[in-house]
Formats: structure tokens, C-alpha cells, sequence
């Protein structure tokens, strides 16, 4: 008999998501990644709960209908990580007509069938907070609603749900080899140290690795092609003091967003590029930069140079080759391919899919291998991840309860925490009376309480896990943080 009944190769969202869902149907479940959750695309997207308003282009009503249906599931699900965000479109000459503009976003209200998000409104720029940043000659624009998350941390939430619930996560363990017969035998590396085991059906989650893990680790070509999409952001300073974001139409037809990021920043993307290259390492390049940076310009006020952007990182996407020409144009939906050849295990090969359908992937992917296990009804729609244990307008209360429980919080300090851990906050500050009571402080307020907590119960082994998939806050640490952490880290680790 199989140790597990679902393996899954990949610890990005779509993998972690049919991990939780899975366990939460009593399934024994192994998820191994190679590096850390969330190592790949998964943290370098552009941190959007959305349906995708320039799909609707495409005829991907559909996709967009049920990306829509998902940004309020995900919202009641994850209310500290993820929260309604405001965005202005502003009307541009030589761009979509306003016509046309108003018209989309009428039909993406519609096909959304909004409970707790506000319709779209047509609003005068020349007397909103909207309009301060942006150039006199926009003198309106429309003013609708998606969500913003936290992807590095939704995926941490879903992998700690799923363990919660029965499932062994390892992190830093590569699936070196699956051999296939009535059962999958998976030989695992783990810093060296080699394991094996075995599984009823296995599955591909592994992103931009999903042809390479085929071809060298299982030894069976994947059924359809596959096309990888490289998507760069920049992250430069604030720009604008509103909480809302911005999306900008670029003279080539795509769309650039502009949002407020890590408190003290902006985030800009994305670009669509053909990917060929080492997709462990994917990297903007300079006319990509470029170009992020020449759409914004032509709507902010205050221009925008390379020499502003503080970081700049990529992310590639697997997309299941539809035969588009232009990669922008390739569907962002998902595919999942089931082979279940007589006599052999089955073996589950997901492509493509987004952040805001990862659990609507996760229970079709259930369903396509349903049919080899007794499992239990679908029951994450009205789950919550956690810390996410509070209605959505609620985020306010939170961060003014943190500081009355533990008075010596700035509110900064506390708005980061509840915005990270909402309702466990309490689990890293306990009976604390004083910073001095959380150890030493590293990188502003990150403190040793939280360094342990994230060792402890999010997987994390070194400082880049910590200050850029836990936190966002790499991008004011200076490499003395990195050092003192990584002393901290191994001095916590040796104490067990």
C-alpha cells in the first residue's frame, strides 16, 4: 500500500492548494518543492485578486466570470492578506474610446455579482485624490474595484492549512526521480540526504518547471505544449499618497498597473515576453524596465527613470499553448491533463492558471482524480486561512485592538502585523509588554519572535525567505540585516 495517496511536485499556489484542499478531504498528501514556497512565479506576480478586465477582449467571459466569482471567496477567506483595493482607469487618446472603456467594465460589474465590493463610477479627476498624481489632460476616468494580496504569504497559508490538516509539506526537497508502475516511487533529495516514497497518483504543479520535471524526473513527455510568458515588475518610491492603484493603457493595447506596495513603495507591471533560458533565474531586462517605466510616464505627473527602481523582478508563467501569436494574447486559464494509462498510476499535469482561480484549480483537479479515491465533498469555498478569521471590513478593528493589547505597537508596526497574521498576531507577541520582550530587532521592526515563528511554523530556513516571500521587507534591509539574521537563524535552529 502507497504511503501517500497524492504526491505533488511544486510548491507554488496551484501545488499548496490542492494540497490543502486534498487534506481537508482526509487524503494523506506529500508536497515536496525544491526550494522555498513560493520561490517562483508565485512571488512575482502583481499581487492582484482580479478577473482580469482586458481578458474580456479575448472572449474569456468565462475565465473572467470565474476569476470575479473568487476575488470575494478569497477576500472572506484571507482578510489580513488580502483587501479591496480601488482602481482609477483613465481614458486616453489613441487608446480604447471611453465608449468602449465603460462598456467593459459595465459587463465586468455584471458578470461579477458583487456582494462586498463597490460598482464602478465615472469620477471627475481634477477633485479626487486620484487625479493629484496624474497629468492635467486627464481630466476623468472611471474608478472600479479588484483586490490586492499578499501571493508569497497566500501560498505559506495554504501550505500551514494543509499541514494543519494532515499533509507533509517539505520544502528544500527535490523530487530527483518517479518511477511509475501501479504506484508512483519518488526518490527525494533533501540537502543531500536521500529518501523515497510512494504514492497513488502523482502531480505536476511545478510551474515553470512542468516540462523539465516531465522529461528528466518522470520520464513521460507532457500530452500538450507548453508556452512560457516572463512577466517583470519594477518597485519604485510612492508616487501618490491614496491607498488605490492605477491602471494605465499602453499604446501597444496591453495594460500596466501602478498600486501602492510595501507601504513605502509603488509597484509597476507587468510586461508579456517570450521566456527561453534558465527559469530558475528569470531577470527584467533593460527594455523591459524601459518600457514599464515610459507607460507610466505618460500619465504621472512626476516622470519616472530606471535609476528610481529600487528592485526589479520576473516571473514566468507556464501557460498551456493555445496558438496564439502574442504572448499577452495566450489564455491565462488553466489546463490540467489526466493520463491513467492501464496498469499504471495516474499522473495529474497542471498548466497555467493565476492566483485569484488557485482553489477553483485545486477542486478540479480533485474531480479529475476523484474517481480513484472515496473523497469527501469540496468544502474550501466557505474556509477561511489562518489568521483570516474576521469579516473583511473588519482589518480597521484588528490593527486598533493590536495596539491596545500591546500599547507600545506604532501603528505602522501594527497595521504591517495584523496585515501578515491578522488574528495570530497574538501567537509571535504573546504576553509581551515591550520591543525588548521580542528580542533583537532587525530590519526596522522585525523582531526575533517573529524570525522564530516563521522558522517554526512557515517553513522558512534562510534570510532571503524571511525579507522577501514572509516579508516585503528586503527592501529596506541593508546586508548587515541579511548577515544578523542569518546569525539569528542559526542560533535559533542549533537551540532547536
Amino acid at each position: 500500500m502507497a504511503e501517500f495517496d497524492l504526491a505533488i511536485i511544486g510548491g507554488g499556489i496551484n501545488g499548496t492548494a490542492i494540497a490543502r484542499d486534498a487534506a481537508g478531504r482526509g487524503q494523506r498528501v506529500l508536497l515536496v518543492e525544491q526550494d522555498d514556497l513560493a520561490s517562483g512565479t508565485s512571488s512575482a506576480s502583481s499581487k492582484l485578486i482580479h478577473g482580469g478586465l482586458r481578458y474580456l477582449e479575448h472572449g474569456a467571459f468565462r475565465l473572467v466570470r470565474e476569476a470575479l466569482a473568487e476575488r470575494e471567496v478569497l477576500l472572506r477567506m484571507a482578510p489580513h492578506i488580502i483587501r479591496p483595493m480601488r482602481f482609477m482607469l483613465p481614458p486616453a487618446k489613441r487608446r480604447r474610446s471611453p465608449l468602449l472603456l465603460r462598456l467593459g467594465l459595465f459587463i465586468y460589474d455584471r458578470l461579477a455579482g458583487r456582494k462586498l465590493l463597490p460598482a464602478t463610477k465615472t469620477v471627475d479627476l481634477t477633485h479626487h485624490p486620484f487625479g493629484v498624481p496624474l497629468k492635467r489632460s486627464f481630466r476623468y476616468g472611471f474608478e472600479y474595484s479588484d483586490c490586492w494580496v499578499d501571493d508569497a504569504r497566500l501560498v505559506v497559508l495554504f501550505a500551514r492549512d494543509a499541514a494543519d490538516r494532515g499533509a507533509d509539506i517539505r520544502t528544500r526537497t527535490k523530487c530527483i526521480r518517479a518511477e511509475r508502475g501501479d504506484e508512483w516511487q519518488l526518490v527525494l533529495n533533501s540537502r543531500g540526504r536521500r529518501e523515497v516514497a510512494t504514492a497513488r497518483v502523482l502531480i505536476n504543479a511545478s510551474g515553470a518547471w512542468i516540462g523539465q520535471v516531465a522529461d528528466t524526473v518522470l520520464q513521460v513527455p507532457l500530452a500538450d505544449s507548453v508556452r512560457l510568458v516572463k512577466g517583470s515588475h519594477i518597485v519604485v518610491r510612492r508616487q501618490f499618497e491614496h491607498g488605490g492603484g492605477y491602471t494605465f493603457q499602453a499604446a501597444d493595447g496591453r495594460v500596466v498597473f501602478a498600486l501602492p506596495f510595501a507601504q513605502d513603495h509603488v509597484l509597476i507591471g507587468t510586461t508579456d515576453e517570450p521566456f527561453v533560458g534558465d527559469v530558475a533565474a528569470p531577470a527584467p531586462t533593460r527594455d523591459e524596465i524601459a518600457y514599464l517605466t515610459s507607460v507610466v510616464n505618460e500619465y504621472l505627473r512626476e516622470s519616472v527613470s530606471p535609476t528610481d527602481v529600487v528592485w526589479a523582478f520576473a516571473g514566468i508563467r507556464s501557460l498551456h499553448d493555445d496558438g496564439s501569436k502574442k504572448p499577452e494574447d495566450v489564455t491565462r486559464d488553466y489546463t490540467l491533463t489526466l493520463d491513467e494509462g492501464y496498469g499504471l498510476a495516474p499522473l495529474l499535469t497542471v498548466f497555467g492558471g493565476k492566483i485569484t482561480t488557485a482553489r477553483r484549480l485545486a477542486e478540479a483537479a480533485l474531480a479529475k482524480i476523484g474517481h480513484f479515491f472515496a473523497l469527501m465533498p469540496p468544502w474550501t469555498a466557505d474556509s477561511t486561512l489562518p489568521g483570516g478569521e474576521f469579516a473583511p471590513d473588519e482589518y480597521e478593528q484588528h490593527v486598533l485592538r493590536a495596539r491596545n493589547r500591546w500599547g507600545f505597537l506604532s501603528e505602522r508596526h501594527a497595521r504591517r502585523l495584523v496585515a501578515a497574521y491578522g488574528t495570530l498576531v497574538h501567537t509571535i507577541l504573546g504576553n509581551a509588554t515591550s520591543m525588548d520582550d521580542l528580542g533583537p530587532r532587525f530590519a526596522g521592526d522585525l523582531t526575533g519572535a517573529e524570525i522564530r515563528y516563521f522558522m517554526a511554523r512557515e517553513w522558512a530556513q534562510t534570510p532571503a525567505d524571511i525579507l522577501w516571500r514572509r516579508t516585503k521587507l528586503g527592501l529596506t534591509a541593508g546586508p548587515e540585516d541579511e548577515a544578523a539574521i542569518g546569525e539569528f537563524m542559526k542560533t535559533a535552529a542549533q537551540r532547536g
